[in-house]
């Protein structure tokens, strides 16, 4: 009764507002399984499936050999147990997380919902665990109106088995934008910049993951991490949409 509800609640915003492609700009056709990609675009979203590198989920391809780190993660000393990420931050899955972050796209969560519950590995790896979302800064928060990876938590605790929200973190202080900062400046700029909210008890028999939209350097997830280290957490890891 309740996807029947939303399936027409869809129909109805549909014919107020004709939707669009956010990667191409076509329209999106019956066969497209998202409202906000067209087939074609949806068909070159390379989702990161095992074998992936334990650290920040990055697909490993061809014949797996070695340690399972990848390049992106040879100078991150991470404090967080594990990693996963749900796709490649590229093409049309990079233009789905750039309309939810820097366009007041929150109606693209449906279909980064959608994602999610395609690729039941990702699910396993979120069930049962607290999803932590990265803070954004007071100031930053009041600029932008939402925190877009609280919003990412809400739905994958929806949809993961067992899993459940705590928003448990605050940005102690205000940092400059990590886009055009190199690794090093980057985890310089994190350095003690979160902490736990006031007044937050955590239970340290519990599996904590941490929620952000992009796997980077892996900067800001670790700040984050060690964060919750310092409040207890015995079980951390961290889960991203995109990864790059």
């Amino acid at each position: 009764m309740l996807q029947k509800a939303r399936q027409f609640l869809h129909s109805l915003a549909d014919l107020a507002f004709p939707r669009s492609c956010v990667h191409c700009r076509d329209k999106p056709g019956e066969d497209s399984p998202y409202r906000f990609l067209c087939q074609d675009c949806a068909a070159e979203i390379h989702f990161a499936r095992p074998p992936a590198c334990t650290t920040c989920g990055h697909p490993f391809f061809g014949i797996l050999a070695g340690p399972r780190k990848c390049p992106h993660c040879t100078e991150l000393d991470p404090v967080f147990e594990q990693g996963k990420t749900l796709f490649l931050a590229k093409g049309p899955a990079r233009a789905l997380l750039h309309e939810l972050k820097y366009r007041n796209g929150l109606y693209v969560l449906d279909d980064l919902r959608r994602m999610a519950l395609g690729q039941p590995h990702f699910l396993r790896f979120l069930a049962g665990a607290r999803l932590v979302p990265v803070p954004l800064h007071r100031d930053k928060l009041r600029e932008r109106s939402y925190n877009q990876s609280l919003h990412l938590a809400r739905i994958l605790a929806a949809v993961a088995p067992g899993a459940s929200l705590l928003d448990c973190l605050v940005r102690t202080r205000f940092t400059r934008t990590q886009t055009r900062l190199d690794r090093s400046a980057r985890f310089q700029n994190m350095k003690n910049a979160f902490a736990l909210a006031p007044r937050t008890h955590l239970n340290t028999k519990d599996t904590f993951i941490l929620i952000d939209d992009v796997f980077t350097t892996g900067s800001t997830l670790n700040a984050c991490a060690q964060a919750l280290r310092q409040a207890g957490a015995k079980h951390l890891k961290v889960a991203t949409l995109g990864h790059g």
